[in-house]
């Protein structure tokens, strides 16, 4: 015979057939990954992001967020003019929904005096999420999607270690990407889990009520959207019969055994840095999403479960049979009890539990609550001065900077962080830095972070950063 035999596939040194190979290796695609991924490619360097669901955005799109905010600069201004001029955007005031204002209802507008003007405005999760796979094909990113990260393969970098490839599982089985900077877009630090690095394992101060040693992360939550609603018929019931919070019809119905001990539990007394935030789920939680009628739900893991999803296998599956549980019983509830609900139903329910409270890398630098409250300055400092509100902190507002070392865990010398996984302690990265805008312009920073170190044959932890991004 002649001619020549195609070469065998090239395997990591474990030996998982490598499926590609890129400058910049992404994983997880939301908000912080997309950005990174886009920016890296922007720059000039091939980029593979892996993503488990079948789109980007995270606990935004798959997970059902949609809260849009104004541009912040970059990235994520782009993305915002797309999602409006691509028809996602859906904007509610109180001319198309009278007695939102004040509203005990309201998860976001609750604090607003009865009647006066507001503007809330969300995305359609799925319309965006088919808006960031366009930019990502536009760019030419290599997105992988319904891929699970499952590990990492490394090996030595002078006294530190780099990573050589990622190992995830598609439908066709385990596989390997091989990379030279890897970017952490995991929302739960699960790269820096794999790789070995130093972390501090989600959970904070208890409160006096709960000292039992068990340490309770913040409750993470499963989103859903409810359509057919006729809110100002609830709003009308509200008033005249100074039910604000549907309490007399939450009795009625526990009373009557159609309300589990779980949903609208009494919020516990808690002397932690989130207050009473999260801290029990006393009524129902909803915000104007999608169109007219179609408001999207929060249904939260009880804390006292102290359910560790990120890290613990039965901790996530209970989250997520418990919680469609839960939501079953509040949409019956609903839509028997409550005037306006009579012919709501339920349109959707995110592909995940949102994790509030996961790992917590610690990188070159942990950013804490002293830095933000003395407002001190960094002389890599990735953004100008920002104003943020610390509303545990008496809504005091401080002016601070992050920097670069931040982005860079240690022990691994080719690893960026982004959005949740940042090395900050939990108290700041949930009350303040875990936002839409943040964590876009945070994978904005790694993905030039990593382009940088790509086109100069360094690491990035090797990188000088002297000049705010944004």
């Amino acid at each position: 015979m002649s001619g020549s035999q195609a070469a065998p596939p090239a395997k990591s040194p474990a030996g998982v057939e490598v499926v590609a190979e890129a400058d910049v290796v992404v994983i997880g695609g939301g908000p912080g990954g997309f950005a990174a991924a886009l920016r890296a490619r922007r720059e000039g360097c091939s980029v593979v992001m892996v993503e488990k669901f079948d789109m980007p955005g995270g606990v935004h799109t798959s997970g059902l967020q949609g809260a849009a905010n104004p541009g912040v600069g970059g990235i994520h201004t782009e993305l915002m003019e797309r999602f409006d001029r691509e028809g996602c955007i859906y904007a509610a005031d109180e001319k198309s929904l009278p007695g939102w204002a004040g509203n005990a209802l309201s998860h976001y507008d609750y604090y607003l005096p009865p009647g006066s003007p507001f503007k809330r405005v969300s995305f359609n999760p799925d319309g965006a999420g088919n808006v960031m796979v366009k930019m990502l094909d536009e760019a030419g990113v290599h997105a992988i999607y319904g891929a699970s990260f499952v590990d990492v393969e490394m090996e030595a970098d002078g006294g530190e270690r780099r990573i050589t490839h990622a190992i995830i599982e598609t439908v066709g089985g385990r596989e390997a990407i091989r990379g030279r900077v890897f970017v952490e877009g995991s929302g739960t630090a699960e790269v820096v889990a794999r790789a070995g690095a130093p972390f501090v394992r989600g959970g904070g101060r208890q409160p006096e009520t709960l000292s039992d040693g068990q340490s309770r992360p913040i409750p993470g939550g499963l989103l859903w959207i409810m359509s057919g609603i006729d809110f100002a018929e609830t709003a009308a019931y509200q008033k005249r019969e100074d039910d604000p919070a549907l309490s007399k019809l939450i009795n009625k119905a526990r009373a009557a055994g159609d309300i589990p001990p779980e949903l609208y539990r009494p919020r516990l007394a808690d002397k932690g840095v989130y207050g009473d935030h999260y801290i029990g789920h006393p009524t129902v939680d909803m915000s104007p999403i999608r169109g007219p009628g179609t408001f999207i739900l929060w249904q939260n893991v009880p804390y006292e479960w102290a359910l560790h999803m990120d890290d613990d296998a039965e901790h996530a599956s209970r989250a997520k049979r418990d919680l469609r549980r839960l939501i079953d019983a509040e949409a019956r509830f609903l839509v028997k009890y409550v005037p306006g609900f009579q012919h709501a139903f339920i349109a959707h329910v995110g592909r995940y539990v949102g994790v509030r409270d996961g790992r917590h890398p610690i990188g070159e630098y942990v950013f804490s609550i002293d830095d933000a409250r003395e407002e001190r300055r960094f002389a890599d400092a990735v953004t100008r001065p920002m104003t943020k509100t610390f509303f545990w902190d008496a809504y005091k507002r401080y002016t601070f900077e992050i920097p670069y070392r931040c982005f860079l865990p240690k022990e691994v010398s080719n690893l960026l962080l982004t959005g949740a996984s940042l090395s900050f302690t939990f108290e700041t990265i949930f009350m303040v830095m875990r936002n839409f805008p943040w964590c876009t312009q945070t994978g904005e920073i790694a993905g030039l972070a990593a382009a940088r170190s790509v086109r100069q044959r360094i690491t990035p932890k090797q990188l000088q950063w002297t000049e705010p991004l944004f």
